[in-house]
């Protein structure tokens, strides 16, 4: 799946490995992944890119909240890159 932790983790193996390895590497990892929630009590957490963002975001947000409760005045749009504070 396109912005899933296996995709990153498949395009970093192929290099090093050819296809059909890069692909049993992945399946591997899958089918490790409901044992280890099933027979450990792992919760699982989603992550890759898609989620990275959605968690900068959700952590940008709480970040303001405390700032605005300890009594300072945030406004919430973030810096352009090429300006300094």
């Amino acid at each position: 799946m396109k912005g899933s932790i296996f995709e990153v983790t498949f395009r970093r193996l192929l290099p090093r490995l050819e296809y059909r390895r890069a692909i049993w590497a992945i399946m591997h990892r899958l089918c490790r992944l409901p044992w280890k929630i099933l027979h450990e009590g792992v919760w699982y957490e989603k992550r890759g890119p898609e989620v990275s963002a959605k968690s900068k975001r959700t952590r940008t947000a709480r970040m303001i909240k405390e700032l605005r409760k300890l009594g300072y005045r945030v406004a919430g749009e973030p810096l352009a890159a090429g300006n300094p504070a």
